[in-house]
């Protein structure tokens, strides 16, 4: 279902579904190097999820896919912290996409219509690869990471010496201390040469070149990777002790100056229709070129202005990719199947005929829900298109109507009304699209799979504990209840006669388990799995409660509608009263409260550091009335890079509201509070910003 056609109700659980899938690609593509999707499927994935928190604002999630780059480091390697966040970018598709992302920096830099006619872009061929970060000190290489999950990354230095394309040493005067961004790939020589040893060595094939890349540079021994022709462009800045240009045109000669490879068919850009015409010059090069790309990456020339524009969420707001579209086929669909989430809803899944997309081969696609098959009358048997884009698997377009003489299709699929797991009674809340099993823990679906999540990346992150294990644990008793993991020590003779298991396996298990009984309290939050509670989400609650005891207590007392509590629990910047009452929902059962207390009494949960980059750390500011010498945005942006928390209501623990023109109720409420209130001009003193 288009987004516009979406319902309230219908575009949360939407979310929910896309912020779940994407999290499993994630982990797939940047942790195992594994894509499991195409780029076209999961760009589109991430198009379907913008589009939709576009147009419910109010609704977007703090685990939202828009929010998130990368997965976690892999512990096989040491994590290194970038010293300034790694961050992926948004995507357009067309010309009219394209200016949109023009008039959102316009607005967000409050530019006048002559003004944005000045902006000009540097336009850069999208390599298909590997993102990586090089640190230099005093001209010399020392280290060099991933992406990871942005903040930080997996320390590859050893296997990236081994790279011709990349200096040891910058040639003439260098920072003393710089982060230079950019791409490892494979040509595509390199990439069928290997796949061809792959094969003749029984082993599988890499899916693409990124994969290949990636694969080759996540290696445990170097000499590996210095066996793979490994090349490297770079195309950006991390951090850099001195200012080096003006612009990013003038950084990429000073890269190509340094002795690194810049892609040469690089170039400025003035306007959209520039860009576009780029992008028809570059598809039309695409299959000549001797490496693949997926788009082009457009980025405002200057560096100024980018640094005013910022990030949001996981991107910068002064870059953007334009990618190629994705591809369609036409294929036979076998069978409908019903998947069971942790939170209960019941998810049809087209199942297909295997076909190749653009080199891809596809088995399944998403059919969304009940609403959407009865829309587009898909039953099983039917010839189907489908396309990979605009979900979180490939999804059905529709219907290839039967030829005469076919045979007749078969009945209208009926969608079950109840759990073809545990058999409970499934529900369909009025207004909503999603049905749910009503089986709750009693589900054993619903069971596994919060027991998957708990332990995976973002939460506990233990390593031997993976779907298949922590499913055959669950069937054979081991582990019932979170708590049952780090009781699983106490049964390590046991585990170690399993079949594939042995006495070092059963040890280094219980090893990793120990390691996690003491935990941050933001992954804490994120491993119980409430419903719209995901890792950005759980960031954002660690950082305002502080404590475990503190955020269990408020959770409580937020149980009670209309408390102080609940009211300042929704007006957590980025939480909001729907996900307050998820929230609060999970507080009010008793099976919860019983698995946190055990939890409690087996962990370690750590208290979560407060932001300390700025003066401002710890304080709360609320933004009410007009601002004239900057936009809203860009106000909160520079509070929250200080180190405030910013909200959208005056409560008792507000520190301090700023009041722009025509302020209004807040202005007074502050007032009967006796809260502090600046004006602009003393909001950007204290800031540290110059006048206006």
């Amino acid at each position: 279902m288009p987004p516009d056609a979406l319902s309230e109700s219908q575009a949360a659980a939407e979310l929910e579904r896309l912020a779940a899938r994407l999290h499993d690609l994630d982990r797939a593509y940047y942790e195992q190097d594994a894509p499991a999707v195409s780029d076209a499927e999961y760009d589109a994935l991430r198009r379907r999820n913008l589009a939709i928190e576009t147009r419910f604002p109010a609704l977007r999630r703090a685990d939202s896919p828009s929010l998130r780059v990368g997965a976690a480091p892999a512990a096989a390697f040491g994590r290194h912290r970038h010293l300034v966040p790694m961050l992926s970018l948004d995507n357009v598709f067309n010309r009219e996409d394209f200016e949109s992302f023009i008039a959102r920096a316009v607005r967000f830099l409050g530019l006048t219509e002559e003004q944005s006619r000045t902006l000009r872009f540097v336009a850069e061929p999208k390599i298909d690869g590997l993102s990586i970060s090089l640190t230099y000190e005093h001209g010399v290489f020392v280290r060099g990471t991933t992406r990871g999950d942005g903040t930080e990354g997996e320390d590859v230095t050893a296997n990236l010496r081994t790279l011709r394309d990349l200096p040891q040493r910058l040639r003439g005067h260098a920072p003393a201390l710089i982060e230079i961004r950019g791409e490892v790939f494979l040509s595509k020589p390199a990439f069928l040469a290997i796949n061809a040893d792959q094969a003749a060595a029984g082993q599988k094939p890499f899916a693409n070149p990124r994969n290949a890349a990636a694969g080759s540079l996540r290696q445990l021994d170097p000499a590996i990777t210095a066996r793979r022709p490994l090349s490297l462009f770079a195309y950006a800045q991390g951090f850099a002790s001195d200012r080096l240009a003006g612009t990013h045109w003038d950084y990429l000669d000073r890269l190509r100056h340094w002795g690194f490879a810049v892609n040469p068919l690089s170039r400025i850009v003035e306007n959209a229709h520039a860009a576009e015409d780029f992008m028809e010059t570059i598809a039309r090069e695409r299959s000549g070129l001797a490496y693949d790309i997926d788009g082009v990456v457009y980025k405002i020339d200057d560096l100024a202005l980018q640094d005013r524009l910022g990030f949001v969420g996981r991107a910068p707001r002064w870059a953007i990719a334009w990618k190629f579209p994705a591809e369609q086929a036409i294929t036979r669909l076998t069978r409908i199947d019903i998947q069971v989430g942790r939170t209960g809803a019941l998810t049809p899944v087209a199942i297909l005929e295997p076909v190749n997309v653009g080199g891809v081969i596809v088995t399944r696609a998403t059919l969304h829900n009940e609403d959407e098959i009865t829309r587009k009358d898909i039953r099983e048997g039917d010839l189907v298109q489908i396309q990979r884009a605009g979900d979180v698997i490939p999804q059905v377009l529709g219907i290839v109507p039967p030829r005469p003489g076919e045979p007749p299709r078969a009945e209208p699929f009926r969608f079950p009304h109840e759990c073809p797991i545990c058999h409970s009674r499934a529900e369909r809340p009025p207004g909503e699209v999603v049905w749910r099993c009503t089986g709750g823990l009693t589900c054993p679906a619903q069971i596994v799979e919060r027991l998957i999540h708990f332990v995976s990346r973002d939460a506990f992150d233990i390593d031997g504990l993976g779907e298949r294990t922590i499913t055959e644990f669950y069937q054979d008793g081991l582990i019932r209840t979170p708590g049952d993991i780090f009781r699983l020590p106490e049964h390590e003779a046991e585990i170690a006669g399993r079949d594939g298991w042995g006495e070092v396996s059963a040890r280094n298990l219980s090893n990793a388990i120990r390691a996690r009984r003491t935990i941050p309290l933001a992954r804490f939050i994120y491993a119980l799995g409430i419903r719209r509670i995901g890792a950005s989400n759980a960031r954002l609650l660690a950082r305002h409660y502080g404590a475990y005891a503190h955020w269990r207590d408020q959770m409580l007392r937020a149980t009670q509608i209309g408390s102080d509590e609940r009211l300042a629990l929704g007006s957590i910047t980025g939480i909001g009263t729907a996900i307050a009452d998820e929230l609060a929902a999970f507080f009010m059962e008793r099976h919860n409260l019983d698995t946190l207390a055990d939890l409690a009494a087996i962990l370690t949960i750590e208290d979560e550091d407060m932001p300390a980059q700025g003066h401002l750390s710890g304080k709360t500011i609320v933004f009410t009335g007009t601002l004239t010498t900057m936009t809203r945005p860009e106000a909160k942006a520079v509070a929250e890079r200080l180190g405030a928390r910013v909200t959208d209501s005056v409560s008792k623990k507000t520190d301090l509201v700023v009041l722009g023109a025509d302020a209004g109720s807040k202005a007074r409420k502050a007032a009967e509070l006796g809260i502090d209130t600046l004006d602009e001009a003393g909001w950007r003193e204290l800031a540290g910003m110059p006048p206006a």
